[in-house]
């Protein structure tokens, strides 16, 4: 561990490292927690290899070196084109022999979307718990239904250290097509250009739209329209997906909120609301000609998973509209967002939606 001990980043660990042994004090369930987030860091940190060194090797398997080849072009285009930190983030790989690098934890009430909250040392008030051990988060999650909460654990592919560490490439997501990892390197190095302090909404919604900008302007430098049409097919059945969760919400939100239901009738209507969910894309399916989302409609739906889609797309639109109100500048953007979000986050979120309202004629 020595290695990480010296510079910004060995200040950055011993930060994490007594944030660890105080918080010890407050409970063994605390302090099991935040010891296998530090020993989690501390594990990719330490078998992490160069990008430069492994394109150079000539025993790097072709897959592999062609895949670190195209992620040095896309870290190139963000910093050029979007203007994001791409040279902090993203010169070194990690294999984790695993599908995910961190499972969260997300929980919400039986009768209620308000997801579940917790406080963390970096990064403020966020809306789920990450476990870098689907062991440990099934653990936790286990806790939660005899408590009469929704609870719904998401293997994540990717993550981000807010620049508190240089963020390695990890093969969680490093084999996905073109697009998408353009997608996903765009969408994490926003989260290092501008992060608000426990506002989990209106980070995932601004890296988003960072992400989604990056993709559109990727295909069009790459003059490949075929391609961005393929890409934009695909975010059109994305964006149907999310309008049917978002619709499904609604419907549950003004069930929660009747009082002259009972709880029991609240509860009997919100598996018949989830039913024509799943009946609704199926439908969708049909018109789409693509299944994407099967694996996603496989498995439970609650409020606590259906929160995890909200917390991504519900501000993007307004995100959308703020970047066009800049004409498409990058930088003016990221400027009127960092005022933005210096107001407290009722304002804050108040003040992106002023956005999505249609300008008054004279």
């Amino acid at each position: 561990m020595r290695q990480f001990l010296t510079g910004s980043k060995g200040g950055r660990l011993r930060f994490l490292l007594l944030s660890l042994l105080c918080l010890g004090l407050a409970g063994c369930q605390v302090f099991s927690f935040y010891r296998q987030a530090v020993t989690g860091e501390y594990q990719i940190l330490a078998h992490q290899e160069p990008v430069q060194k492994l394109i150079d090797d000539p025993h790097t398997p072709v897959k592999l070196r062609n895949k670190l080849e195209e992620v040095l072009r896309i870290r190139r285009f963000a910093a050029a084109e979007l203007k994001l930190p791409a040279e902090r983030s993203y010169y070194k790989y990690v294999d984790l022999h695993r599908t995910y690098v961190v499972w969260n934890v997300n929980v919400a009430p039986v009768l209620s979307l308000e997801p579940k909250t917790w406080w963390f040392p970096i990064v403020g008030t966020a809306s789920y718990r990450g476990y870098f051990e689907e062991s440990g988060a099934l653990r936790y999650a286990g806790k939660w239904p005899a408590k009469d909460w929704d609870v719904y654990v998401d293997g994540i592919e990717t993550y981000s250290t807010l620049g508190w560490f240089h963020d390695p490439l990890l093969n969680t997501f490093l084999f996905e097509q073109e697009s998408e990892l353009a997608e996903i390197i765009f969408h994490e190095l926003g989260h290092q250009r501008l992060f608000v302090y426990g506002d989990t909404d209106f980070n995932e919604a601004f890296a988003t739209t960072v992400a989604a900008e990056g993709i559109r302007r990727w295909f069009v430098a790459a003059h490949n329209p075929k391609a961005y049409q393929q890409y934009q097919a695909g975010l059109a059945h994305q964006n149907d997906f999310v309008q049917l969760v978002m619709d499904c919400r609604a419907e549950l939100t003004a069930v929660y909120d009747d009082t002259r239901l009972t709880d029991a009738a609240k509860l009997q209507r919100k598996r018949e609301i989830i039913q024509q969910l799943r009946t609704k894309y199926a439908a969708a399916k049909k018109v789409w000609g693509v299944s994407g989302y099967d694996e996603w409609f496989a498995q439970p739906i609650n409020n606590a998973k259906l929160n995890t889609v909200s917390a991504y797309y519900d501000l993007v639109p307004a995100f959308q509209s703020m970047l066009r109100a800049q004409d498409g500048d990058m930088e003016k953007f990221y400027g009127a967002v960092k005022r933005m979000a210096k107001l407290p986050l009722a304002q804050r979120h108040e003040a992106l939606r002023q956005y999505l309202k249609p300008p008054k004629s004279n």
